[in-house]
Formats: structure tokens, sequence, C-alpha cells
């Protein structure tokens, strides 16, 4: 059986599932994007290449490994865009939850199959088709869960849209113990600055009392108020709308300590030195053109 517990952003970090950008297949179509950043480098013919894409994944593979962290990767399906494993599916404690996410991905779950058949049935659930959420959109923090969702009455001809209020139930139902918190994200399909596709697109904890927030990306006031409540408005770093559009809030912690961050983050990177975090800086640009990062990439499974 596989081991997996997850309770937090922050926890010393053990065992992981990293995307995968290998045979990735050809440039999408706009038509085809799943996001308003990549129509956006397709339009200007400067989506990644799969081989750059390939060597800035390989860096943290590496990194990860030099910290002691065992490292899964998905099969590859060719012609899959299989690089944010972190959407279809995460840990809450020790339970894995297999997320819903957009249909057009729906193939992305059978690459990672093979380490999910290994884990205790009692300790896996899955939610029922009009359960609708990603693991982007699920934070956890010790005794919260944060969740990010939309609800628009036009949610259903939204694709940036991911997480509805049934995911949001869900996930209270399923951890009766736990304090779900639930944000209302600004979404749009055409300006990449004016949407969160997922909650850790506008915020993300760090350390052991930290966050990194984007205050934009909440559709409410009383939303980032209550963040801002929570972690005391001296903990956190707030972005611009050019610093969440870049992923500013999209890093990952391998412990409470050690951050991962893109190497362009200048400003964030030494704030986090600053409040003594070892940052730990590798290239991600050309994956970030996707509207994902560092921590979309990542499927946690076990965390001290």
């Amino acid at each position: 059986m596989l081991k997996i517990q997850v309770k937090n952003e922050t926890g010393r970090l053990r065992a992981v599932i990293l995307g995968i950008a290998n045979e990735n297949g050809p440039v999408p179509t706009i038509a085809d994007a799943y996001d308003p950043k990549s129509a956006e480098h397709i339009k200007a013919g400067t989506y990644p290449a799969e081989s750059d894409m390939v060597f800035e994944m390989t860096a943290f593979q590496q990194l990860l490994e030099r910290y002691g962290v065992t490292v899964y990767r998905p099969k590859i399906i060719p012609n899959l865009n299989q690089i944010f494993t972190r959407d279809i599916g995460f840990v809450i404690d020790d339970t894995f939850v297999k997320a819903n996410i957009l249909p057009d991905r729906a193939e992305e779950w059978e690459a990672i199959a093979f380490l999910t058949q290994q884990i205790d049935p009692s300790k896996f659930i899955e939610a029922p088709p009009e359960v609708h959420m990603e693991g982007g959109d699920v934070l956890l923090w010790n005794d919260y869960i944060f969740v990010g969702t939309y609800h628009g009455a036009d949610y259903a001809n939204i694709n940036t849209a991911r997480t509805n209020q049934k995911g949001v139930d869900f996930l209270t139902e399923s951890f009766p113990k736990k304090k779900v918190k639930a944000f209302e994200l600004i979404k749009s399909m055409t300006d990449a600055r004016a949407n969160a596709l997922h909650l850790d697109c506008c915020f993300q904890p760090v350390g052991t009392d930290k966050a990194i927030i984007y205050p934009g990306g909440f559709k409410h006031r009383e939303d980032y108020q209550y963040l801002e409540d929570l972690f005391g408005k001296e903990n956190l770093f707030v972005i611009d709308a050019d610093e969440m559009y870049a992923m500013f809030s999209n890093v990952f912690s391998i412990s409470d300590n050690i951050v991962v961050s893109e190497k362009r983050f200048d400003r964030l990177n030494h704030w986090l030195r600053e409040k003594g975090f070892r940052v730990e800086e590798i290239p991600y640009h050309e994956i970030g053109k996707q509207e994902g990062l560092l921590r979309c990439s990542t499927l946690p499974l076990f965390r001290d």
C-alpha cells in the first residue's frame, strides 16, 4: 500500500507526483486552450516548446530529489498535456480525493492510476459527476480547507470556473472535522490578468503563519479580509495583477522553511529570504505560460 498523508501546504515533503512534459503534443489551437494565458501565447507564437518545459521540470525533479523527496511521474500518454497533476487529485489527511476535472482532461487520470491503485480503497473517495473540483482550488491549512469557487449563472459557459458549490459541499460533508471556507474568485475567459484560474493562483500559505496573496483575485472583499484577519496583515506578501499573472503565489514548499520559487520572482524571493526562508530558485517561466506554475505541477502524497 502507498502511504499518504497531507495536513497542510508546508509540512516536510516526502513523496510527490510531479507532472511530465514529454510527448506533450502539438501547440493547441486557440479554441482548444484551457485558459486565457495559454490562448495569449498561442496567438503570439510564444507558446512554450516541449524541450524547454522538459528542461524546467527536470530541474524541479532534481531539486526535489536532492532534498530526499520520492518523486513519481505520470505514465506518458502521447499528445496529452500532463504537466498539471495538482488538478486531478489531492490528499487530505490520510484520504485521497479523485477530483472531477474538465472533461477534456479526464485522460490525465489514467496516467497516475498505477499509483492510486496502491492506495487503501477505504482511504480513496470519488465525487459524483455533478460535483466539480480541481486540486488547484483546494488548499490545506491544518484545521482548515480553503476552497476557490465560482457561483455565477454563467458557470457552465466559463471553462476557467473549475470548482462549483457542490464541490465545496462535498468537501464539507466528506471532512466534517475540518473548517471548510470557500472563496469566490474572479474569472475571465479573455484576460489573464483578470482571471484567478484557481485559488492557488491568487493565494498560498508559506511557512507556519505567512501567505502570498492577490486581493484582486477575490470577488468579495470580505473573503480577502477573512484571510488578512486569519494570517495577520504583517504576515501577508501582497502581489499586484502583473505578479499574479506571472504566478507569484504558485510557489511550492518542501518544508515550512524551504520554498521553491521561480528565479525571476525577485521581489518575492527577497521577501521570503528576509523572513528567514531558504529559497531554491529554478527556471519555470515557460511552464508558467500555461497559467500554472510550481504548485500546479505537483501532487503531494506524503508530508510529515
